[in-house]
C-alpha cells in the first residue's frame, strides 16, 4: 500500500479507493466503442434490387445491373453507365416513346370501335330476315311512310361513311419508324450517321453569332423526315432552357433540309414511309454543334 494511504485513517482511505476504482472503471467504457454485427451489412449486400422498365431489347446484357420485368440492354441517349434515380414515372418532355404509345392506343381504339359499328349494323339487317319457324306469332306492323323509310335509309347509309371513312384514315395513316440515338439495325443507323452529319456540318457554318463565347447548353429534337427526304416537321421536345439555342437548333435542322435529306433506301422505304429520329444536340462552349 502507498505511503500516503497508510498514513490515512480508515474511513478516508476506503473514500479514496473507491473512487480511484470508479474513474478507473469510467475510462475503460469510454474507450470501448460498439459497432453493429456483420450480418446486417452482408444482408444489404444480397438485397435484391428491382426496378420497372418501360422498353425492351431482343439481346439479353451480359452484366445485368438490376432485376426487371422485361430484358433491356441499353436505352436513352448516352453511352454512359447511368441509372434513372427517382422512383417516379419520367415526365412527358424524356420520354421518347410516348407517340408511339399513343398511336398503339389509337389503332386500338378505332378498330374496336369500327368492330362494334360493324356488327350493329349487320345485326340492324339481319332483323328483317330472321322469322321464327315454329308457331310464328303475328306482330302488328308498324305503318311506315316514305319519309320515314328514306330517313331510316339514310342513317344506314352514313353510318357506313362513317366506318369506310374510318378505315380510310386508318389505312392511310404512315408507316413511321421511331429512332432513338442508340440504333441497332445497319440500314437505319447509316442512314442516320449520314442524316447526323449533314446537320452538324451545316449547324457549325451557320452557328448562331449571339451564342458564340456566351451560351451553350443540350437539347432534344424531334424530326420526322419522309419517305422521300422532305422534312415533315421538327419539334424541341427537350429545352436547353435558351430560347436563342433551342431557335437555331430548328433553323439549323430547316437550312439542312432546304436541298432535301437523302431519300430512304429500298430496305427501309418498303416497311416504313417515316422516321422520327430523336437526339441531343450540343452548342458546346468552343462553338461547336454536336449530336450526342
Amino acid at each position: 500500500m502507498p505511503a500516503f494511504l497508510a498514513a490515512m485513517d480508515a474511513p478516508r482511505r476506503n473514500l479514496t479507493l473507491a473512487l480511484g476504482v470508479s474513474l478507473l472503471l469510467h475510462a475503460m467504457l469510454l474507450v470501448i466503442r460498439f459497432t453493429p454485427p456483420d450480418f446486417m451489412e452482408k444482408a444489404r449486400e444480397r438485397a435484391l434490387d428491382v426496378i420497372l422498365v418501360n422498353s425492351k431489347s431482343k439481346a439479353k446484357p451480359d452484366k445485368a445491373q438490376a432485376k426487371a420485368q422485361a430484358n433491356l440492354d441499353g436505352g436513352g441517349n448516352t453511352e454512359e453507365a447511368r441509372r434513372a434515380k427517382t422512383p417516379l414515372p419520367p415526365s412527358v418532355q424524356t420520354k421518347e416513346g410516348d407517340q408511339l404509345t399513343e398511336a398503339q392506343r389509337r389503332v386500338a381504339d378505332l378498330e374496336a370501335q369500327a368492330q362494334q359499328q360493324m356488327t350493329r349494323l349487320k345485326s340492324e339487317r339481319s332483323v328483317s330476315t330472321d322469322t321464327p319457324k315454329l308457331n310464328p306469332v303475328p306482330s302488328p306492323q308498324p305503318n311506315l311512310s316514305g319519309a320515314d323509310m328514306a330517313s331510316s335509309a339514310l342513317a344506314i347509309a352514313r353510318l357506313e361513311g362513317q366506318i369506310a371513312r374510318q378505315m380510310e384514315e386508318y389505312n392511310q395513316r404512315p408507316r413511321k419508324k421511331f429512332i432513338g440515338a442508340r440504333v441497332e439495325e445497319y440500314r437505319f443507323a447509316q442512314y442516320v450517321e449520314d442524316w447526323r452529319q449533314k446537320v452538324e456540318r451545316i449547324g457549325n457554318l451557320n452557328y448562331p453569332d449571339a451564342a458564340r463565347g456566351r451560351l451553350y447548353g443540350s437539347l432534344t429534337l424531334s424530326v420526322i423526315i419522309k419517305a422521300n427526304g422532305e422534312l415533315k416537321q421538327v419539334e424541341v421536345i427537350r429545352s436547353s432552357g435558351k430560347q436563342l439555342l433551342d431557335e437555331a437548333a430548328v433553323r439549323i435542322v430547316r437550312l439542312a433540309a432546304n436541298n432535301g435529306f437523302a431519300a430512304f433506301p429500298e430496305s427501309i422505304r418498303r416497311d416504313f414511309d417515316e422516321l422520327d429520329i430523336t437526339r441531343t444536340w450540343t452548342f458546346t462552349n468552343a462553338d461547336r454543334l454536336r449530336s450526342d
